[in-house]
């Protein structure tokens, strides 16, 4: 018994001479070996991500509204907006064009979605946007619908370059937006792990369009789906899990995440993708 307490105590002393040495000795190296295993280095990004996820060979910026509406107002906001779309698409001297239009189903009630096109990027945006402020007929429409609205938000993106370009297709279908918000600094591994999992869900013609933001909320990522029922949605996700691979890409991506959000959508009779 009277050998127990001073062998602990020794025992300690050594364990706090070792430690005390391995301590200085990696922080007199920041290259040293015993530094390497505990720090965690992360490669420099040499360029941004909106360069590396992004479509080259286009220059499309996209813009998505979500317009709160008021509940009696939306079949007056449906038509109002459609005629301004409509003339919009007329007019040559407008470099935008509506992807597409939706009136929320499941999700946020009484809201709508536009999605709008800018071929050209940026300055085809500020192209629009200085015509239409000097458009006397499109203020009168701005003024007519804000009488309309409860509130209003949109944000600016981009679309992956692995993704399809969404184009004009029949309907009936419904669209599902699943909106993915991202941790800060995981857009890259995002984009690489959905690279190779977008082919596990092509087959059904279901994807639609995949999107993430430049300006609004940042690290905001839209995946645009069509089924052409709640049924076929099911049937179509279910289907995704016996395909190898789609597993490890759920199981990689889960943890980039810190929230998400579905809405089920019906596109408005004007919008080109039915």
């Amino acid at each position: 018994m009277s050998c127990t307490s001073p062998c602990s105590f020794l025992t300690f002393v050594k364990l706090s001479f070792i430690l005390f040495l391995c301590r200085r000795f990696s922080e007199s190296s920041d290259k040293g070996w015993f530094r390497s295993l505990f720090v965690h280095k992360v490669d420099a990004r040499k360029d941004a991500h909106s360069n590396l996820l992004s479509k080259k060979e286009t220059s499309n910026l996209y813009k998505i509204q979500f317009h709160n509406v008021k509940p009696e107002c939306l079949e007056a906001y449906n038509s109002l907006e459609a005629e301004v779309q409509k003339r919009l698409h007329e007019d040559q001297d407008y470099p935008c064009e509506v992807v597409g239009s939706w009136n929320t189903w499941y999700g946020e009630q009484d809201q709508a979605v536009h999605l709008w096109r800018y071929r050209g990027g940026y300055p085809a945006l500020t192209d629009c946007l200085q015509k239409l402020r000097t458009n006397k007929e499109y203020l009168e429409f701005r003024k007519e619908r804000a009488k309309m609205l409860l509130s209003r938000r949109n944000e600016l993106l981009l679309e992956f370059s692995f993704w399809n370009e969404p184009l004009p297709r029949q309907g009936p279908n419904l669209y599902e937006m699943r909106t993915y918000y991202l941790k800060p600094g995981t857009m890259i591994e995002w984009g690489n792990r959905w690279a190779r999992a977008i082919k596990h869900r092509q087959e059904n013609n279901e994807a639609v369009g995949g999107f993430f933001t430049q300006i609004g909320q940042l690290y905001v990522v839209h995946h645009l789906w069509a089924y052409e029922s709640l049924q076929s949605r099911e049937e179509t996700r279910n289907s995704a899990w016996r395909k190898e691979g789609w597993d490890v890409n759920v199981y990689y991506t889960v943890p980039l995440l810190r929230s998400m959000e579905s809405r089920i959508m019906i596109p408005t009779k004007s919008s080109p993708l039915q």
